[in-house]
């Protein structure tokens, strides 16, 4: 195999971020690729395949790009970016980054950072209804908060409405002390969290005492109509399918909906079924009613959250076909 050469140029201000600490990132594109990145001053050179080069040499330029637009490189984006550059899809990278939906009360910029975050984005933009499935780490609620919270701002809704089924996750938590709020406080906590970062504690604060925002377990929305608010209903997948209809008929005149989900964390009783699972086959050929399914690939949480969303994937597919085979051996 002939090894050819490629000079790059990286401005000194911008190394640091692209490459990573102690060249981290430089030695992830190294084995993607199977090139050698020789770092000098604001030059860099790849050595390797015709491919190998090409491909690292995208992925620097993507990299480039979002640090220049003042993004701090993490190792989410090297990932994602190399990737994309294995597929063939060079750009993709700084098109999803163009895309902000609002800023934390820190100021940071809130983004979708994958092509599956960016159409479920899209979808929540353009559909009334929307349902967002994919693994734990997806992005799901924190991004449907982002955009209800836009919503509210720009006063395209009155109200926000934050929702989901109070089921412990496989404990039994027994009696707790404290009024109705108190118990239920809990299991509502991960949309108080994403409120606060995005809003500030205060304005959430200010808007609950108003009514504008509120954030109440599932059983709450019976015998309701919403009108001109956006509604999440998160943890979707521990609904039965009587409540998950009884939700989405609740829905009045100017409000947008989404629903979040993941089908491989049910916390239902055994043999029960999922109201996600019902409403996903019932639904999804009705018009204006959006299903976006996150991948493995959407998790931007810590690296190691992807692999073990991997590893379950292939260890649940495994037992499956086991089961199949089985079945076919008994008959």
């Amino acid at each position: 195999m002939s090894l050819t050469e490629l000079n790059l140029n990286i401005p000194p201000e911008h190394m640091a971020n692209v490459f990573g600490q102690f060249d981290s990132y430089i030695k992830k594109i190294e084995k993607a690729f199977h090139v050698t990145v020789v770092a000098r001053n604001d030059s860099v050179r790849l050595i390797g395949s015709g491919g190998g080069i090409r491909n690292a040499s995208n992925v620097f330029g993507q990299l480039l790009e979002l640090s220049r637009r003042g993004n701090a490189i993490t190792e989410q984006n090297v990932n994602y970016a190399i990737s994309l550059a294995m597929e063939d899809n060079t750009e993709a990278i700084v098109e999803i980054d163009r895309d902000c939906i609002c800023h934390t009360i820190q100021g940071k910029p809130v983004k979708p950072k994958t092509l599956g975050q960016k159409k479920y984005v899209d979808a929540i933009r353009s559909k009334m209804i929307v349902f967002g499935c994919g693994p734990a780490g997806t992005g799901k609620t924190y991004l449907a908060i982002a955009m209800a919270v836009t919503a509210f701002k720009n006063e395209d809704v009155a109200r926000i409405i934050l929702t989901r089924p109070a089921i412990e996750a496989g404990e039994k938590l027994g009696f707790l002390p404290g009024d109705l709020q108190s118990k239920i406080d809990p299991y509502l906590r991960p949309l108080y969290d994403a409120l606060y970062q995005i809003m500030g504690a205060e304005s959430f604060a200010r808007n609950t005492e108003k009514g504008l925002i509120e954030v109440a377990p599932l059983a709450y929305m019976r015998g309701r109509t919403l009108d001109n608010a956006f509604i999440i209903l998160d943890e979707a997948q521990n609904t039965t399918p009587a409540q998950m209809k009884m939700f989405l008929t609740r829905i009045g005149f100017g409000s947008k909906v989404v629903v979040t989900g993941d089908a491989t964390q049910k916390d239902l009783p055994p043999g029960a079924k999922s109201g996600l699972d019902v409403a996903l086959k019932v639904l999804r050929r009705v018009e204006d009613i959006g299903i976006c399914e996150l991948t493995g690939s959407d998790v931007v949480r810590h690296p190691l959250v992807q692999k073990i969303v991997k590893a379950y994937e292939d260890y649940e597919n495994l037992q499956e076909k086991k089961k199949i085979r089985q079945a076919g051996r008994k008959q």
